[in-house]
């Protein structure tokens, strides 16, 4: 008896055991669907790879994109900035943030479009105060970017407290929940920033690029108002919770220019800050302009050949204004190269550059070049990604085209033409990406954008990312997105949702479900009645 009853028991354990390993399997199975989903910065990766995974996007789905009608998304200002997606707000509501050349911030509802917390950091500038700008007014220009585990978020804002005479430009910290500014925000950038001898002047310098975070350093890049008055490039770095110790660097400080400008703004590796330079003006030596450069932490600038690339035509680039500055840098792992780490450079020139970002090379050649385009300028932020076969980057080649190339899997790798796009008249922003799971069905999204000479068609497109055809071509009249700019605006993706902010409005689209087509049913046949059976007995047997 007692070892039948241990046997019974032992049984009775291994259910027990059997049943808990399974749910565990099953929470770890669900748990991954539950984990949150956040875009903190610019093309939602500090590699700017703009690159967003979601298994909603497939082809099919993707072509019957509409327009979520039932998302408010009303706000004042003009946006230049892309918008950021943050989860876990107040009662656990996932929230866009949005910033605007008025200076409003907003956290509005990722569901409904409602507004969940509003702020007024300042007074814009007014282009009338202003030189060499096409911004009017002139606030929050570039992309904010948001600190998860101190639920903070950060922009550079111009402001004026005088009505016009004085130009500030501020960095801020606000709470990413409340919207309330941190404790030690905001910094003045002129009262802190100097290098060189040379001091910040902020009423010449504008706040374009994106901001970076890396080591818990904030870097927030500076260029000019279309390359007016002795500006130069400016890099500050703020460490986020010691925000009175300041950093900065500059380019060009014996001439001026060398500007920091690209919407896409500092990329990094996860341990240093890379950035593209724009043209200086013919210095005697080279000054930090027309490259990239990867800075150590701070910044710091080491001069060093492995932290910098210029192309050895710098000072005829310089003279051209085709400067690299346009395009910020685009980092790139591209298994099976040799060297696989690389930075992707884009030049005014139309020019694609791939350099090893481990030892960028100093004034040399690059690891390869190509002419990517033949159009006449490429300024944008591009994106990549991969397919089973190829890595490839998508690129705005012009105001009216949309071009991409791919990149070998060789020692060393080589540029290879891809497929493009053109869009006479339709206009064309800075692309993303979507994937499935990461290198299957990939779509390269645009929008038609305003600017340049020519209003563009302001509808969100979409190509298969292998072949280049048709996904998405832009829906019906509630699918118009107007208040759209050149090469700033872009668009986010969230649990099934896109997002792209326009002028005074943010606007969400979704797949829908296409409507089936009918079936054809049956017709009815007549069924022969049944034949009565007599009842059984219940108490008797056959």
């Amino acid at each position: 008896m007692v070892k039948g009853t241990r046997e019974i028991i032992k049984h009775r354990r291994m259910k027990i055991l059997f049943f808990v390993v399974v749910v565990v399997c099953l929470w770890s199975a669900v748990v991954p669907a539950k984990a949150q989903v956040n875009v903190t910065q610019f093309h939602n990766h500090d590699s700017r790879d703009g690159l967003y995974v979601d298994a909603a996007f497939t082809p099919i789905a993707a072509a019957n994109l509409a327009r979520d009608l039932n998302f408010d998304g009303t706000i004042a200002g003009n946006v230049y900035a892309q918008p950021l997606y943050i989860e876990g707000g107040p009662s656990g509501k996932a929230m866009i943030i949005v910033a605007t050349e008025s200076d409003n911030v907003y956290g509005l509802d990722a569901v409904n479009g409602s507004i969940v917390w509003q702020r007024n950091v300042g007074e814009p500038v007014s282009a009338d105060d202003l030189i060499c700008t096409k911004f009017d007014p002139m606030g929050i220009t570039g992309t904010p970017i948001v600190d998860l585990a101190s639920r903070a978020l950060f922009f550079d804002a111009m402001i004026t407290p005088d009505g016009g005479q004085t130009k500030k430009h501020l960095l801020f910290s606000l709470n990413v929940d409340t919207g309330d500014v941190n404790p030690g925000w905001p910094i003045d950038i002129e009262a802190t920033a100097s290098y060189n001898g040379v001091d910040f002047i902020p009423a010449i310098q504008q706040q374009r690029p994106a901001l970076g975070i890396v080591g818990g350093i904030l870097y927030v890049g500076y260029g000019s108002m279309a390359d007016c008055s002795m500006f130069h490039g400016w890099l500050i770095g703020v460490p986020i919770d010691n925000p009175a110790s300041v950093t900065a660097w500059a380019a060009a400080t014996n001439n001026h220019g060398g500007a920091i400008w690209g919407v896409g703004g500092i990329a990094s590796d996860g341990k240093n800050p890379f950035v593209t330079t724009g043209n200086t003006f013919s210095p005697s030596n080279w000054e930090g302009g027309e490259a990239v450069i990867r800075f150590q932490p701070g910044p710091i600038f080491s001069g060093s050949p492995s932290d910098y690339w210029a192309p050895l035509d710098w000072l005829e680039l310089d003279i051209l204004d085709f400067d690299l500055g346009g395009c910020g840098p685009l980092l790139v792992d591209v298994p099976g190269a040799t060297p696989s780490r690389l930075v992707v450079a884009l030049g005014k020139n139309t020019v694609g550059y791939l350099l090893n970002r481990d030892n960028l090379g100093g004034i040399s050649l690059p690891v390869a070049q190509s002419s990517v385009d033949p159009g006449n300028s490429i300024i944008q932020a591009a994106v990549t990604y991969r397919t089973e076969q190829d890595t490839y980057v998508a690129f705005r080649a012009t105001k009216e085209k949309l071009s991409t190339f791919r990149i070998t899997a060789t020692n060393p790798p080589t540029i290879l033409s891809g497929w493009s796009a053109t869009r006479t008249n339709g206009g064309c922003g800075s692309p993303f990406v979507t994937t499935t799971d990461g290198s299957s069905n990939p779509i390269v999204w645009v929008m038609g954008t305003a600017g340049w000479g020519i209003e563009g068609d302001q509808r969100l497109h979409g190509y298969d990312g292998e072949t280049g055809a048709v996904v998405y071509a832009g829906g019906g009249p509630n699918e118009l997105i107007p208040g759209t700019h050149t090469y700033s605006t872009t668009g986010i993706v969230a649990r099934g949702h896109i997002y792209i902010a326009g002028d005074n409005k943010v606007y969400a689209f979704r797949p829908s479900r296409p409507n089936p087509t009918p079936r054809s049913r049956p017709t009815p046949h007549p069924r022969p009645t049944p034949h009565t059976r007599p009842i059984r007995s219940l108490s008797g047997r056959d």
